[in-house]
């Protein structure tokens, strides 16, 4: 992927938000997975900035596709880096990240389990929950908890028959209210999991019900006068409500499943779909849908499903949606979530529809084709075939001249690079060395000034160059491609005005696409495009303000008169020749002494 390309065709749909980017290769492999606070500034200063080292540049050399995936914050995008990371392993992902640099709060698998912070992951069946980037923050939450919920910190191996023997006596924590002794049996293990639930909504970030009962606290201790406890539990309420701890990466115990979710506007749809493995999201992808009737949303998120779910690769036998829809397989269990992780992993489902609605309507304000790269590939495979090229024709150049009455005559170009309009490289001529209106000379001469840049300076060549007129307009164009010596290297055709019938050098008959095919479709669009812009030039090179010739250069001579004389003879060269006599049968006497005075001192000063 070339720089050009990602500036016109990827870097307007790239959304300001954080997120993971995803670059794969011409295989389809993933290479890198990064993190960003802003994905379009951090993915565009791969391809804009220029002091990359040699590992960078060889990373951007491989890039042929990138996708991207929006979270809710830069948490959540290096949670999900850093799982992408170890699940994929991709090439340029050197310096892979360690569990054991982020910790986990660990649920031990015990009739009264311990919660703790490790940076060891052991499957023996206890909740891991994490990891967590921020330690100095975790540790502040699991002080937070310790105030707030009495739990033991002890490795006793308490089980219900140990504590019916008597086997251990209270600890010094249990004096200091930190512990409820179930050790001595004096708190239950249903009360003591009862605690264990409000531990884990707090550290999956479910805090309104722990909040509500904090309140109610708080005001039981202010009715009975206690205020240094409520105001011990209103710093804790603050605490907890200043506290954020919603992850990208999902809880493991979800275990496989998707999501999907649908938004609309008057004419459009857009369904995304993720699949979220072990806890992270592996892929999200999102597409449109144009409505034809009055659909409704379940007919056409039903219909949005069916067309992506085929494509990825996914078992899940669970579903999270907004509403539940028909399914092909009747046996994929459907889940509406209110709240919790469910809930989460069908928000970050919508943020992601949300930002192709927003990408889509992007690309419609900027005029960009809403085509694919994929669809636009398909166009220049068809011209290919259908023009018989050697070559598929990525690179398309077209030239066209303009002249107003027979004045002012200039020429446009304008370039399409992988079907698309590269409007960096559109090119305006003033044509220097043709005396008068002659449209076969002034094309000779602006594909001559072109090419001949382009190969003095080493530059690369398109595969097709269109030039908008039939015979005798593509045979000068071939005398100034004979004489740079390019004829074998690129593919140069006439495009006639009115028939449009396509003119190959040496080619008796002319070439006919139906007018509606694909390949016609888009070469029309470039010949329009070549009006276009040369029209605009045109008109602001003979309007007042811009044309800035020889003749308005005089003193004494206005915009009106210089005109005049141009539309009578063509060009500034003749008028240069003319007697005094002759030029006041166009303009006043006194103007016609002026121009024939000027001329004749610049003659002289020769």
């Amino acid at each position: 992927m070339n720089k050009e390309y990602f500036s016109s065709q990827i870097a307007p749909t790239l959304p300001n938000a954080p997120g993971i980017y995803r670059y794969y290769n011409a295989g389809k492999k993933i290479i890198y997975v990064g993190k960003a606070i802003d994905l379009k500034k951090r993915i565009s200063s791969y391809f804009l900035k220029q002091d990359h080292n040699a590992k960078t540049q060889a990373l951007v050399e491989e890039i042929a596709h990138i996708e991207f995936t929006v979270t809710p914050s830069e948490h959540d995008a290096f949670l999900l880096e850093n799982s992408l990371i170890k699940h994929f392993k991709p090439h340029y992902n050197i310096a892979l990240k360690d569990d054991k640099s982020y910790p986990f709060v660990v649920i031990t698998n015990e009739d009264f389990p311990r919660v703790f912070l490790t940076r060891r992951y052991v499957k023996d069946g206890s909740e891991y929950i994490g990891p967590f980037t921020d330690v100095y923050t975790v540790k502040q939450l699991l002080k937070l908890i310790k105030l707030t919920i009495p739990l033991r910190t002890c490795t006793l191996p308490l089980t219900p028959k140990s504590i019916a023997k008597k086997k251990f006596k209270s600890c010094l924590e249990y004096h200091l209210g930190n512990c409820l002794a179930p050790c001595e049996g004096l708190q239950s293990k249903e009360q003591y999991q009862e605690s264990i639930k409000t531990v884990r909504k707090i550290l999956k970030g479910n805090l309104r019900a722990v909040i509500k009962d904090l309140k109610q606290q708080m005001e039981q201790a202010a009715h009975a006068w206690e205020f240094e406890k409520a105001n011990q539990l209103k710093k804790q309420i603050e605490a907890f409500r200043n506290y954020e701890s919603k992850s990208t990466v999902f809880s493991t115990k979800l275990g496989d499943l998707d999501a999907a979710s649908i938004i609309e506007t008057e004419q459009f749809a857009f369904v995304n779909y993720l699949i979220v493995r072990e806890g992270l999201v592996l892929h999200s992808k999102t597409i449109h849908l144009e409505k034809k009737l009055d659909e409704s949303p379940e007919t056409l998120l039903t219909f949005g499903i069916a067309a992506i779910r085929p494509t990825l690769d996914t078992s899940a036998s669970e579903i999270i949606l907004p509403f539940k829809v028909m399914l092909e397989d009747e046996s994929i269990v459907q889940t509406v979530p209110i709240s919790g992780e469910k809930r989460k992993i069908l928000d970050m489902s919508f943020s992601n529809a949300q930002h192709q609605k927003a990408t889509f309507e992007k690309k419609k304000s900027l005029l960009l084709n809403e085509k694919s790269a994929a669809d636009n590939l398909q166009v220049l495979e068809q011209i290919q075939k259908d023009l018989k090229l050697p070559h598929l024709p990525r690179h398309i150049e077209c030239f066209d001249n303009s002249n107003f009455q027979g004045a002012y005559p200039v020429a446009a170009m304008v370039c399409f690079k992988d079907g698309q309009p590269f409007k960096k490289e559109y090119k305006r001529f003033h044509i220097k060395t043709v005396e008068g209106i002659n449209d076969f000379a002034s094309m000779e001469e602006i594909v001559y000034r072109r090419y001949k840049k382009l190969k003095d300076t080493n530059q690369s060549l398109p595969d097709l160059v269109i030039i908008d007129g039939g015979k005798g307009q593509l045979g000068a164009a071939m005398n100034s491609i004979n004489k740079l010596e390019l004829n074998q290297k690129m593919i140069i055709m006439g495009l006639a005005k009115r028939e449009e019938l396509l003119f190959f050098p040496g080619e008796k008959e002319p070439v006919s696409l139906p007018m509606n095919s694909k390949s016609m479709l888009l070469i029309r669009r470039i010949r329009d495009e070549v009006h276009r812009f040369g029209i605009t030039f045109h008109r602001a090179t003979r309007s007042k303000g811009s044309l800035k010739n020889e003749l308005e250069s005089i003193k004494g001579i206005g915009f009106k008169t210089a005109q005049q004389l141009l539309l009578t003879y063509r060009s500034v060269e003749k008028i240069k020749q003319l007697s005094l006599a002759t030029l006041s049968e166009t303009i006043d006497k006194g103007k016609a002494r002026i121009v024939y005075q000027y001329f004749k001192e610049k003659q002289e000063e020769k």
